[in-house]
Protein backbone atom coordinates (compact mmCIF):
# COMPACT_ATOMS: atom_id res chain seq x y z
CA UNK A 1 0.00 0.00 0.00
CA UNK A 2 1.30 3.55 -0.77
CA UNK A 3 0.21 6.59 0.97
CA UNK A 4 -1.91 9.13 -0.74
CA UNK A 5 -1.23 11.52 -3.35
CA UNK A 6 -1.78 15.21 -3.05
CA UNK A 7 -4.14 14.50 -6.39
CA UNK A 8 -6.37 11.73 -5.18
CA UNK A 9 -9.43 11.75 -3.38
CA UNK A 10 -9.08 11.74 0.65
CA UNK A 11 -13.58 10.50 1.63
CA UNK A 12 -15.25 8.16 -1.15
CA UNK A 13 -18.78 8.17 0.50
CA UNK A 14 -18.48 7.54 4.33
CA UNK A 15 -15.54 6.11 3.98
CA UNK A 16 -11.77 8.10 4.83
CA UNK A 17 -9.24 6.23 2.86
CA UNK A 18 -6.10 5.63 4.33
CA UNK A 19 -3.81 4.37 1.14
CA UNK A 20 -3.60 3.57 -2.08
CA UNK A 21 -3.36 -0.53 -2.67
CA UNK A 22 -3.74 -0.24 -6.61
CA UNK A 23 -4.79 0.47 -9.79
CA UNK A 24 -5.67 -1.34 -12.93
CA UNK A 25 -7.98 -1.17 -15.62
CA UNK A 26 -11.37 -0.80 -14.60
CA UNK A 27 -9.98 1.91 -11.89
CA UNK A 28 -8.03 2.35 -8.55
CA UNK A 29 -8.63 0.49 -4.83
CA UNK A 30 -7.94 2.04 -2.16
CA UNK A 31 -8.32 1.30 1.51
CA UNK A 32 -10.26 3.14 3.93
CA UNK A 33 -12.42 3.25 6.96
CA UNK A 34 -16.14 3.80 7.70
CA UNK A 35 -16.43 6.54 11.01
CA UNK A 36 -17.70 3.30 12.94
CA UNK A 37 -14.16 1.61 12.38
CA UNK A 38 -14.90 -0.58 9.84
CA UNK A 39 -11.80 -1.56 7.74
CA UNK A 40 -13.09 -1.98 3.76
CA UNK A 41 -11.46 -1.59 0.04
CA UNK A 42 -13.16 0.98 -2.07
CA UNK A 43 -12.68 0.73 -5.44
CA UNK A 44 -13.23 3.82 -7.74
CA UNK A 45 -13.64 3.66 -11.70
CA UNK A 46 -11.67 5.74 -13.96
CA UNK A 47 -13.52 8.95 -14.61
CA UNK A 48 -13.56 8.18 -18.39
CA UNK A 49 -15.67 4.90 -17.60
CA UNK A 50 -18.24 7.15 -15.61
CA UNK A 51 -19.07 9.30 -19.22
CA UNK A 52 -19.99 6.10 -20.77
CA UNK A 53 -23.79 5.67 -20.06
CA UNK A 54 -23.29 1.81 -21.05
CA UNK A 55 -20.69 1.37 -18.48
CA UNK A 56 -22.88 3.05 -16.06
CA UNK A 57 -26.18 0.89 -16.84
CA UNK A 58 -23.81 -2.50 -16.75
CA UNK A 59 -21.69 -1.15 -13.14
CA UNK A 60 -25.39 -0.63 -11.32
CA UNK A 61 -26.69 -3.86 -12.62
CA UNK A 62 -23.41 -6.09 -11.74
CA UNK A 63 -23.32 -4.38 -8.50
CA UNK A 64 -26.86 -5.41 -7.44
CA UNK A 65 -25.75 -8.71 -8.64
CA UNK A 66 -22.78 -8.69 -6.56
CA UNK A 67 -25.14 -7.49 -3.49
CA UNK A 68 -26.98 -11.33 -3.61
CA UNK A 69 -23.65 -13.12 -3.13
CA UNK A 70 -23.05 -14.33 0.42
CA UNK A 71 -21.26 -17.78 1.85
CA UNK A 72 -18.66 -18.33 3.67
CA UNK A 73 -16.08 -18.45 0.60
CA UNK A 74 -16.85 -15.34 -1.03
CA UNK A 75 -16.86 -11.41 -0.50
CA UNK A 76 -19.69 -9.31 0.27
CA UNK A 77 -20.21 -6.11 -1.31
CA UNK A 78 -20.81 -3.64 1.81
CA UNK A 79 -21.96 -0.23 -0.15
CA UNK A 80 -21.87 1.20 -3.68
CA UNK A 81 -23.15 4.08 -5.70
CA UNK A 82 -23.34 3.29 -9.10
CA UNK A 83 -25.03 6.96 -9.72
CA UNK A 84 -21.96 8.92 -7.86
CA UNK A 85 -20.08 10.98 -10.31
CA UNK A 86 -17.60 9.14 -10.66
CA UNK A 87 -18.94 5.25 -9.35
CA UNK A 88 -17.79 3.42 -6.55
CA UNK A 89 -17.82 0.15 -4.68
CA UNK A 90 -16.87 -0.84 -1.16
CA UNK A 91 -16.40 -4.76 0.47
CA UNK A 92 -14.87 -5.53 3.28
CA UNK A 93 -10.95 -6.04 3.72
CA UNK A 94 -9.19 -9.41 4.76
CA UNK A 95 -5.93 -9.85 6.11
CA UNK A 96 -3.74 -12.48 3.54
CA UNK A 97 -2.37 -12.81 0.52
CA UNK A 98 -3.22 -13.55 -2.56
CA UNK A 99 -3.29 -16.92 -4.18
CA UNK A 100 -0.77 -15.88 -6.63
CA UNK A 101 1.40 -13.74 -4.17
CA UNK A 102 1.59 -16.77 -1.96
CA UNK A 103 2.77 -19.20 -4.33
CA UNK A 104 5.29 -17.01 -5.82
CA UNK A 105 6.83 -16.23 -2.23
CA UNK A 106 6.26 -19.62 -1.43
CA UNK A 107 6.00 -22.25 -3.78
CA UNK A 108 3.21 -24.95 -4.38
CA UNK A 109 0.95 -25.37 -1.49
CA UNK A 110 0.43 -29.00 0.29
CA UNK A 111 -1.86 -31.33 -0.95
CA UNK A 112 -4.22 -30.42 2.66
CA UNK A 113 -4.53 -26.95 1.24
CA UNK A 114 -4.65 -27.93 -2.15
CA UNK A 115 -7.40 -29.69 -1.39
CA UNK A 116 -9.38 -27.18 1.29
CA UNK A 117 -8.65 -24.44 -1.11
CA UNK A 118 -10.51 -26.34 -4.14
CA UNK A 119 -13.58 -27.14 -2.25
CA UNK A 120 -13.92 -24.11 -0.56
CA UNK A 121 -13.93 -22.17 -4.33
CA UNK A 122 -16.42 -24.74 -5.71
CA UNK A 123 -18.94 -24.42 -2.89
CA UNK A 124 -18.50 -20.76 -3.40
CA UNK A 125 -19.41 -21.19 -7.63
CA UNK A 126 -22.00 -23.49 -6.28
CA UNK A 127 -23.71 -20.84 -4.78
CA UNK A 128 -23.31 -18.47 -6.93
CA UNK A 129 -24.69 -20.30 -10.08
CA UNK A 130 -27.56 -21.23 -8.09
CA UNK A 131 -28.07 -17.39 -8.50
CA UNK A 132 -27.81 -17.28 -12.06
CA UNK A 133 -24.50 -15.49 -11.88
CA UNK A 134 -21.32 -16.51 -13.18
CA UNK A 135 -17.76 -15.05 -12.30
CA UNK A 136 -15.79 -15.72 -15.36
CA UNK A 137 -12.11 -14.21 -14.37
CA UNK A 138 -11.77 -17.08 -11.22
CA UNK A 139 -8.07 -16.21 -11.45
CA UNK A 140 -5.25 -16.81 -8.43
CA UNK A 141 -5.13 -12.99 -7.70
CA UNK A 142 -9.09 -13.08 -7.03
CA UNK A 143 -8.24 -15.45 -4.52
CA UNK A 144 -7.40 -14.43 -1.17
CA UNK A 145 -5.98 -17.27 1.55
CA UNK A 146 -7.67 -16.13 4.99
CA UNK A 147 -7.06 -18.19 8.27
CA UNK A 148 -11.23 -19.13 8.02
CA UNK A 149 -10.27 -20.48 4.23
CA UNK A 150 -10.03 -19.31 0.55
CA UNK A 151 -12.00 -15.98 -0.79
CA UNK A 152 -13.07 -15.77 -3.75
CA UNK A 153 -13.41 -12.02 -4.53
CA UNK A 154 -14.08 -9.32 -7.22
CA UNK A 155 -17.78 -11.16 -8.39
CA UNK A 156 -18.90 -9.29 -11.42
CA UNK A 157 -18.22 -6.05 -11.08
CA UNK A 158 -15.52 -6.04 -13.87
CA UNK A 159 -17.87 -7.39 -16.10
CA UNK A 160 -19.47 -3.75 -16.35
CA UNK A 161 -16.82 -3.32 -18.57
CA UNK A 162 -17.64 -6.29 -21.10
CA UNK A 163 -19.25 -4.45 -24.42
CA UNK A 164 -18.59 -0.54 -23.20
CA UNK A 165 -17.36 1.39 -25.92
CA UNK A 166 -14.20 2.39 -23.60
CA UNK A 167 -13.68 -1.31 -23.35
CA UNK A 168 -12.88 -1.02 -27.08
CA UNK A 169 -11.03 1.97 -26.65
CA UNK A 170 -9.21 0.96 -23.83
CA UNK A 171 -7.93 -2.48 -24.93
CA UNK A 172 -9.02 -4.05 -21.97
CA UNK A 173 -10.35 -7.81 -21.96
CA UNK A 174 -12.57 -9.36 -19.72
CA UNK A 175 -10.97 -12.49 -17.84
CA UNK A 176 -6.77 -13.20 -17.71
CA UNK A 177 -5.03 -15.48 -20.24
CA UNK A 178 -4.05 -19.08 -19.34
CA UNK A 179 -7.44 -19.23 -16.81
CA UNK A 180 -10.02 -18.27 -19.43
CA UNK A 181 -11.93 -21.35 -20.70
CA UNK A 182 -11.66 -22.02 -24.37
CA UNK A 183 -15.26 -20.74 -24.85
CA UNK A 184 -14.96 -17.35 -23.81
CA UNK A 185 -11.54 -16.99 -25.59
CA UNK A 186 -13.10 -18.05 -29.34
CA UNK A 187 -16.27 -15.68 -28.40
CA UNK A 188 -19.00 -18.12 -27.62
CA UNK A 189 -19.84 -16.58 -23.97
CA UNK A 190 -19.59 -17.92 -20.34
CA UNK A 191 -21.32 -20.21 -18.54
CA UNK A 192 -20.79 -21.53 -15.35
CA UNK A 193 -18.68 -24.23 -17.36
CA UNK A 194 -16.30 -22.06 -17.82
CA UNK A 195 -16.10 -20.70 -14.33
CA UNK A 196 -15.06 -24.44 -14.20
CA UNK A 197 -12.69 -24.29 -16.22
CA UNK A 198 -10.95 -21.42 -14.71
CA UNK A 199 -11.15 -23.16 -11.29
CA UNK A 200 -9.54 -26.35 -12.41
CA UNK A 201 -6.33 -23.84 -13.99
CA UNK A 202 -6.50 -21.99 -10.24
CA UNK A 203 -5.77 -25.83 -8.61
CA UNK A 204 -3.47 -26.96 -10.63
CA UNK A 205 -1.46 -23.30 -10.04
CA UNK A 206 -1.57 -24.28 -6.75
CA UNK A 207 -0.83 -27.67 -6.57
CA UNK A 208 2.08 -27.67 -9.04
CA UNK A 209 3.46 -23.65 -8.89
CA UNK A 210 3.28 -23.13 -11.80
CA UNK A 211 -0.32 -22.44 -14.48
CA UNK A 212 -1.31 -25.55 -16.84
CA UNK A 213 -0.64 -23.44 -19.72
CA UNK A 214 1.83 -21.44 -20.61
CA UNK A 215 3.47 -19.64 -23.32
CA UNK A 216 5.50 -16.81 -25.27
CA UNK A 217 3.31 -14.08 -25.80
CA UNK A 218 -0.25 -13.85 -25.15
CA UNK A 219 -1.32 -15.00 -28.57
CA UNK A 220 0.43 -18.22 -28.45
CA UNK A 221 -1.14 -18.90 -24.48
CA UNK A 222 -4.68 -18.58 -25.74
CA UNK A 223 -3.84 -21.19 -28.33
CA UNK A 224 -2.54 -23.39 -26.27
CA UNK A 225 -5.92 -23.04 -23.85
CA UNK A 226 -7.96 -23.43 -26.74
CA UNK A 227 -6.24 -26.75 -28.36
CA UNK A 228 -3.31 -27.99 -26.27
CA UNK A 229 -3.58 -29.90 -23.56
CA UNK A 230 -2.98 -29.00 -19.90
CA UNK A 231 0.83 -29.06 -18.29
CA UNK A 232 0.07 -30.68 -14.87
CA UNK A 233 3.61 -31.65 -13.81
CA UNK A 234 3.77 -33.70 -10.76
CA UNK A 235 0.26 -33.51 -9.98
CA UNK A 236 -1.36 -37.03 -9.68
CA UNK A 237 -4.18 -38.78 -8.12
CA UNK A 238 -7.30 -37.51 -7.42
CA UNK A 239 -6.84 -33.90 -7.88
CA UNK A 240 -4.89 -35.07 -10.77
CA UNK A 241 -7.71 -36.61 -12.61
CA UNK A 242 -10.74 -33.61 -11.52
CA UNK A 243 -8.24 -30.84 -12.82
CA UNK A 244 -8.11 -32.67 -16.17
CA UNK A 245 -11.79 -32.89 -15.56
CA UNK A 246 -12.36 -29.20 -15.37
CA UNK A 247 -10.18 -28.71 -17.93
CA UNK A 248 -11.62 -30.35 -20.62
CA UNK A 249 -12.23 -28.41 -23.99
CA UNK A 250 -16.15 -29.08 -24.17
CA UNK A 251 -18.15 -27.09 -21.50
CA UNK A 252 -21.04 -29.96 -20.59
CA UNK A 253 -17.57 -33.03 -20.68
CA UNK A 254 -16.57 -30.84 -16.99
CA UNK A 255 -17.86 -31.51 -13.37
CA UNK A 256 -20.48 -29.25 -12.04
CA UNK A 257 -18.90 -27.00 -9.18
CA UNK A 258 -21.05 -28.99 -6.52
CA UNK A 259 -19.52 -32.43 -7.80
CA UNK A 260 -16.22 -31.07 -7.78
CA UNK A 261 -16.56 -29.84 -4.09
CA UNK A 262 -17.91 -33.49 -2.93
CA UNK A 263 -14.75 -34.87 -4.70
CA UNK A 264 -12.55 -32.92 -2.31
CA UNK A 265 -14.39 -32.68 0.49
CA UNK A 266 -17.26 -35.15 0.97
CA UNK A 267 -17.98 -33.58 4.41
CA UNK A 268 -17.68 -30.29 3.38
CA UNK A 269 -15.14 -27.63 2.79
CA UNK A 270 -15.52 -26.35 6.39
CA UNK A 271 -14.68 -29.74 8.25
CA UNK A 272 -10.97 -29.15 6.15
CA UNK A 273 -10.76 -25.79 7.43
CA UNK A 274 -11.44 -26.51 10.62
CA UNK A 275 -8.34 -27.62 12.71
CA UNK A 276 -6.28 -25.31 10.53
CA UNK A 277 -5.50 -25.43 6.69
CA UNK A 278 -2.49 -23.51 5.12
CA UNK A 279 0.90 -24.27 5.99
CA UNK A 280 2.71 -22.50 9.54
CA UNK A 281 4.09 -19.96 7.08
CA UNK A 282 1.78 -18.32 5.66
CA UNK A 283 -0.49 -18.79 9.32
CA UNK A 284 2.31 -16.50 10.60
CA UNK A 285 2.42 -14.39 7.53
CA UNK A 286 -1.34 -13.91 7.87
CA UNK A 287 -1.51 -13.20 11.77
CA UNK A 288 1.04 -10.60 11.46
CA UNK A 289 -1.10 -9.04 8.61
CA UNK A 290 -3.87 -8.88 10.80
CA UNK A 291 -1.86 -7.29 13.65
CA UNK A 292 -0.25 -4.74 11.50
CA UNK A 293 -3.85 -3.71 10.26
CA UNK A 294 -4.93 -3.39 13.87
CA UNK A 295 -1.78 -0.91 13.98
CA UNK A 296 -3.41 0.92 11.21
CA UNK A 297 -4.11 4.50 12.49
CA UNK A 298 -7.75 4.99 11.79
CA UNK A 299 -7.81 9.12 12.60
CA UNK A 300 -10.42 11.34 14.49
CA UNK A 301 -14.20 11.00 12.64
CA UNK A 302 -13.76 13.77 10.03
CA UNK A 303 -10.36 13.61 9.25
CA UNK A 304 -9.11 12.22 5.61
CA UNK A 305 -5.96 11.38 4.50
CA UNK A 306 -3.18 9.33 5.36
CA UNK A 307 -0.78 9.52 8.46
CA UNK A 308 0.96 13.06 8.18
CA UNK A 309 3.62 12.85 5.41
CA UNK A 310 6.79 15.34 4.77
CA UNK A 311 5.26 16.26 1.68
CA UNK A 312 3.60 19.40 0.56
CA UNK A 313 -0.17 18.64 1.19
CA UNK A 314 -3.32 20.87 2.32
CA UNK A 315 -5.30 20.70 6.45
CA UNK A 316 -6.26 17.53 7.25
CA UNK A 317 -10.18 17.15 6.42
CA UNK A 318 -12.62 18.74 4.12
CA UNK A 319 -11.31 22.88 3.15
CA UNK A 320 -12.99 23.17 -0.17
CA UNK A 321 -14.71 22.17 -3.29
CA UNK A 322 -13.21 19.27 -5.31
CA UNK A 323 -13.59 18.93 -8.81
CA UNK A 324 -14.63 15.18 -8.76
CA UNK A 325 -12.35 12.81 -10.24
CA UNK A 326 -9.39 15.00 -9.65
CA UNK A 327 -7.24 11.95 -9.13
CA UNK A 328 -7.92 11.64 -13.27
CA UNK A 329 -9.12 13.11 -15.99
CA UNK A 330 -12.31 15.10 -14.49
CA UNK A 331 -15.69 13.80 -16.05
CA UNK A 332 -18.07 16.53 -17.07
CA UNK A 333 -21.89 14.94 -16.49
CA UNK A 334 -25.40 15.90 -15.15
CA UNK A 335 -25.80 14.24 -11.84
CA UNK A 336 -28.18 11.13 -11.29
CA UNK A 337 -31.25 13.05 -11.58
CA UNK A 338 -30.67 14.41 -14.66
CA UNK A 339 -29.70 17.58 -16.19
CA UNK A 340 -29.17 20.46 -13.38
CA UNK A 341 -29.27 17.83 -10.78
CA UNK A 342 -26.18 18.03 -8.74
CA UNK A 343 -23.77 15.67 -6.77
CA UNK A 344 -21.79 15.93 -3.46
CA UNK A 345 -18.06 16.46 -4.28
CA UNK A 346 -15.45 13.94 -3.29
CA UNK A 347 -13.36 15.33 -1.09
CA UNK A 348 -9.46 15.68 -2.01
CA UNK A 349 -6.46 17.75 -0.51
CA UNK A 350 -5.23 21.34 -1.14
CA UNK A 351 -3.42 21.72 -4.05
CA UNK A 352 0.34 21.19 -3.82
CA UNK A 353 0.74 25.26 -3.69
CA UNK A 354 -1.78 25.44 -0.86
CA UNK A 355 -0.51 26.92 2.54
CA UNK A 356 1.30 23.75 4.68
CA UNK A 357 -0.51 23.29 8.02
CA UNK A 358 0.43 21.24 10.64
CA UNK A 359 -0.95 17.67 10.72
CA UNK A 360 -2.17 15.88 13.84
CA UNK A 361 0.57 13.42 14.95
CA UNK A 362 -0.13 9.60 13.87
CA UNK A 363 -0.29 9.35 18.03
CA UNK A 364 -2.34 11.51 18.52
CA UNK A 365 -5.27 9.63 16.76
CA UNK A 366 -8.07 7.50 17.91
CA UNK A 367 -7.88 3.87 17.57
CA UNK A 368 -9.98 2.38 14.79
CA UNK A 369 -13.17 0.54 16.34
CA UNK A 370 -12.00 -2.53 13.99
CA UNK A 371 -12.61 -5.72 16.69
CA UNK A 372 -10.33 -9.34 16.55
CA UNK A 373 -10.00 -11.77 18.63
CA UNK A 374 -6.62 -10.55 19.87
CA UNK A 375 -5.59 -8.77 23.21
CA UNK A 376 -5.97 -4.80 22.02
CA UNK A 377 -5.67 -1.35 24.15
CA UNK A 378 -5.23 2.56 23.83
CA UNK A 379 -3.80 3.87 26.47
CA UNK A 380 -4.75 8.13 27.26
CA UNK A 381 -2.73 10.60 25.69
CA UNK A 382 -2.82 14.41 26.25
CA UNK A 383 -6.23 15.68 26.57
CA UNK A 384 -7.92 12.24 26.91
CA UNK A 385 -7.10 11.47 23.21
CA UNK A 386 -6.15 7.56 22.71
CA UNK A 387 -3.17 6.83 21.38
CA UNK A 388 -1.93 4.03 19.03
CA UNK A 389 -3.45 0.57 19.28
CA UNK A 390 -1.14 -1.83 21.58
CA UNK A 391 -1.62 -5.12 20.50
CA UNK A 392 -0.34 -8.31 22.03
CA UNK A 393 -0.61 -11.45 19.95
CA UNK A 394 1.01 -14.70 20.27
CA UNK A 395 2.23 -16.14 16.89
CA UNK A 396 2.21 -19.38 18.42
CA UNK A 397 -1.58 -19.87 18.64
CA UNK A 398 -2.24 -17.99 15.50
CA UNK A 399 -5.06 -19.97 14.83
CA UNK A 400 -7.43 -18.10 17.23
CA UNK A 401 -8.05 -15.59 14.62
CA UNK A 402 -9.66 -17.94 12.56
CA UNK A 403 -12.42 -17.29 14.86
CA UNK A 404 -13.13 -13.96 13.52
CA UNK A 405 -12.52 -12.71 9.81
CA UNK A 406 -11.98 -9.28 9.00
CA UNK A 407 -13.73 -9.66 5.60
CA UNK A 408 -12.29 -9.44 1.91
CA UNK A 409 -10.41 -7.32 -0.34
CA UNK A 410 -10.74 -6.27 -4.08
CA UNK A 411 -7.82 -6.50 -5.75
CA UNK A 412 -7.12 -5.18 -9.80
CA UNK A 413 -5.24 -6.58 -12.61
CA UNK A 414 -2.67 -4.31 -11.83
CA UNK A 415 -1.11 -2.32 -14.71
CA UNK A 416 2.24 -0.38 -14.62
CA UNK A 417 2.23 3.19 -13.70
CA UNK A 418 2.56 4.71 -10.32
CA UNK A 419 3.68 8.02 -8.32
CA UNK A 420 6.70 9.47 -9.56
CA UNK A 421 9.76 9.87 -6.51
CA UNK A 422 10.69 13.11 -5.77
CA UNK A 423 13.48 12.16 -3.70
CA UNK A 424 16.14 10.52 -6.44
CA UNK A 425 18.68 12.71 -5.96
CA UNK A 426 18.46 13.00 -2.56
CA UNK A 427 22.01 11.41 -2.15
CA UNK A 428 23.78 13.95 -3.98
CA UNK A 429 22.27 16.67 -1.49
CA UNK A 430 23.21 14.97 1.43
CA UNK A 431 26.76 13.60 0.56
CA UNK A 432 27.51 17.34 -0.28
CA UNK A 433 27.43 18.35 3.63
CA UNK A 434 30.66 18.97 5.34
CA UNK A 435 31.51 16.55 7.91
CA UNK A 436 28.45 14.18 7.69
CA UNK A 437 29.13 11.69 5.19
CA UNK A 438 31.40 8.60 6.09
CA UNK A 439 34.34 8.11 4.11
CA UNK A 440 34.31 6.11 0.66
CA UNK A 441 35.78 2.64 0.89
CA UNK A 442 36.86 1.71 -2.39
CA UNK A 443 36.53 -2.17 -3.93
CA UNK A 444 33.35 -4.07 -3.18
CA UNK A 445 31.08 -4.90 -1.07
CA UNK A 446 32.18 -6.17 2.49
CA UNK A 447 31.37 -9.59 2.98
CA UNK A 448 29.14 -8.36 5.94
CA UNK A 449 26.38 -6.95 3.73
CA UNK A 450 26.24 -10.82 1.27
CA UNK A 451 23.02 -12.96 1.57
CA UNK A 452 19.30 -13.23 1.51
CA UNK A 453 17.34 -10.79 4.39
CA UNK A 454 14.14 -10.57 5.22
CA UNK A 455 12.28 -8.49 8.08
CA UNK A 456 8.70 -6.24 7.72
CA UNK A 457 8.87 -3.07 6.88
CA UNK A 458 7.00 0.53 7.79
CA UNK A 459 6.64 3.89 6.17
CA UNK A 460 5.60 7.51 7.48
CA UNK A 461 7.62 7.40 10.55
CA UNK A 462 6.09 3.80 11.42
CA UNK A 463 2.80 4.69 11.35
CA UNK A 464 2.08 2.52 8.02
CA UNK A 465 2.53 -0.81 7.63
CA UNK A 466 4.62 -2.04 4.63
CA UNK A 467 4.86 -5.29 4.42
CA UNK A 468 8.24 -8.08 4.44
CA UNK A 469 11.35 -6.70 2.73
CA UNK A 470 13.22 -9.70 1.15
CA UNK A 471 16.66 -8.36 0.13
CA UNK A 472 19.25 -10.03 -2.09
CA UNK A 473 22.73 -8.98 -2.35
CA UNK A 474 25.98 -10.06 -3.99
CA UNK A 475 29.50 -9.03 -5.06
CA UNK A 476 29.49 -5.65 -6.80
CA UNK A 477 31.63 -2.87 -7.55
CA UNK A 478 30.48 0.55 -7.81
CA UNK A 479 28.21 1.28 -10.96
CA UNK A 480 27.01 -2.67 -11.17
CA UNK A 481 23.92 -4.27 -10.00
CA UNK A 482 23.82 -5.07 -5.87
CA UNK A 483 21.19 -6.95 -5.60
CA UNK A 484 17.41 -7.12 -5.66
CA UNK A 485 14.49 -6.12 -3.03
CA UNK A 486 11.18 -8.10 -3.01
CA UNK A 487 8.29 -5.78 -1.13
CA UNK A 488 5.53 -7.95 -0.21
CA UNK A 489 2.08 -5.89 0.90
CA UNK A 490 -0.30 -6.44 3.13
CA UNK A 491 -2.65 -7.69 0.77
CA UNK A 492 0.46 -9.55 -1.13
CA UNK A 493 1.03 -7.52 -3.52
CA UNK A 494 4.47 -7.70 -4.82
CA UNK A 495 6.77 -4.84 -6.21
CA UNK A 496 10.31 -6.10 -7.19
CA UNK A 497 12.98 -3.31 -7.82
CA UNK A 498 16.85 -3.57 -8.77
CA UNK A 499 19.79 -2.35 -6.90
CA UNK A 500 22.45 -0.24 -7.96
CA UNK A 501 25.75 0.23 -6.32
CA UNK A 502 26.48 3.97 -5.85
CA UNK A 503 28.80 4.38 -2.42
CA UNK A 504 30.51 1.62 -0.43
CA UNK A 505 31.27 3.63 2.88
CA UNK A 506 32.71 2.04 6.30
CA UNK A 507 29.08 2.35 7.66
CA UNK A 508 26.86 2.19 5.01
CA UNK A 509 26.34 0.93 1.18
CA UNK A 510 24.36 3.80 -0.66
CA UNK A 511 22.38 2.75 -3.32
CA UNK A 512 19.95 3.40 -6.23
CA UNK A 513 16.73 1.34 -6.22
CA UNK A 514 14.58 1.27 -9.72
CA UNK A 515 11.13 -0.71 -10.05
CA UNK A 516 11.04 -3.48 -12.96
CA UNK A 517 9.64 -2.30 -15.62
CA UNK A 518 7.23 -5.36 -15.27
CA UNK A 519 5.46 -4.63 -11.65
CA UNK A 520 2.05 -3.63 -11.30
CA UNK A 521 0.87 0.32 -11.15
CA UNK A 522 1.05 0.30 -7.36
CA UNK A 523 4.45 -0.14 -7.21
CA UNK A 524 7.49 2.79 -7.46
CA UNK A 525 8.35 3.21 -10.88
CA UNK A 526 11.01 6.15 -10.05
CA UNK A 527 14.64 5.73 -9.21
CA UNK A 528 16.04 6.64 -5.85
CA UNK A 529 17.98 6.29 -2.82
CA UNK A 530 18.36 3.58 -0.66
CA UNK A 531 20.97 3.02 2.38
CA UNK A 532 21.64 -0.30 3.63
CA UNK A 533 23.67 -0.47 6.88
CA UNK A 534 24.36 -3.10 9.58
CA UNK A 535 22.83 -3.13 12.93
CA UNK A 536 24.34 -5.89 15.06
CA UNK A 537 24.05 -9.19 12.98
CA UNK A 538 20.91 -7.42 10.90
CA UNK A 539 20.66 -4.78 8.05
CA UNK A 540 18.58 -1.62 8.34
CA UNK A 541 17.20 -0.65 5.55
CA UNK A 542 16.31 3.19 4.86
CA UNK A 543 14.92 3.97 1.53
CA UNK A 544 14.64 7.98 0.91
CA UNK A 545 10.99 7.56 -1.10
CA UNK A 546 8.84 9.99 -0.24
CA UNK A 547 6.40 8.68 -3.00
CA UNK A 548 6.71 5.17 -0.61
CA UNK A 549 6.57 7.22 2.64
CA UNK A 550 10.57 6.69 3.56
CA UNK A 551 9.84 2.87 4.49
CA UNK A 552 12.30 1.41 6.65
CA UNK A 553 12.59 -2.27 7.58
CA UNK A 554 15.44 -4.06 10.18
CA UNK A 555 16.09 -7.44 8.06
CA UNK A 556 17.44 -10.32 9.32
CA UNK A 557 19.84 -12.61 7.62
CA UNK A 558 18.05 -15.41 6.06
CA UNK A 559 19.70 -17.20 3.34
CA UNK A 560 24.12 -16.99 2.58
CA UNK A 561 25.15 -14.98 -0.48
Amino acid sequence: MQPLGVDEPTVVGPYRLLGRLGSGGMGRVYLGRSTGGRTVAVKIVHPHFALDEEFRARFRREVDAARRVGGAWTAPVLDADPQAAVPWVATAYAAGPSLSAAVADSGALPAHSVRALGAGLAEALAAVHELGLVHRDVKPSNVLLTLDGPLLIDFGIARAMDGTASLTSTGVSIGSPGYMSPEQIVGKGATGAADVFSLGAVLAYAATGAPPFSGDSSAALLYKVVHEEPELGPLDGEVRELVEACLAKEPGARPTPGEVARRLAPDGAARLVTGGWLPGGLVEQVSRSAVRLLNLEAGEPGESGPPACDVPSGPVGFSRQATVGEFGPPPVMPGPGGAGATTPPVAVPEPRDAPPQEATPASDSRPGKLSLSVAAASAPGEGGRGRRLSCTVALAVAGALAAVTVGSVVVFDLLPGGDQDRNAGSDAASSASPGKSSPTVEGSVPARYLGTWEGQATALDGALPSGTYRLTVHKADVGEELGTLRQTDVLGLVCNDVLTLKKVTAKELVVTSVGRKTNHGGCNPAPHTVRISPAGDDLVFRSESDAEGKPEARLSKVGQG
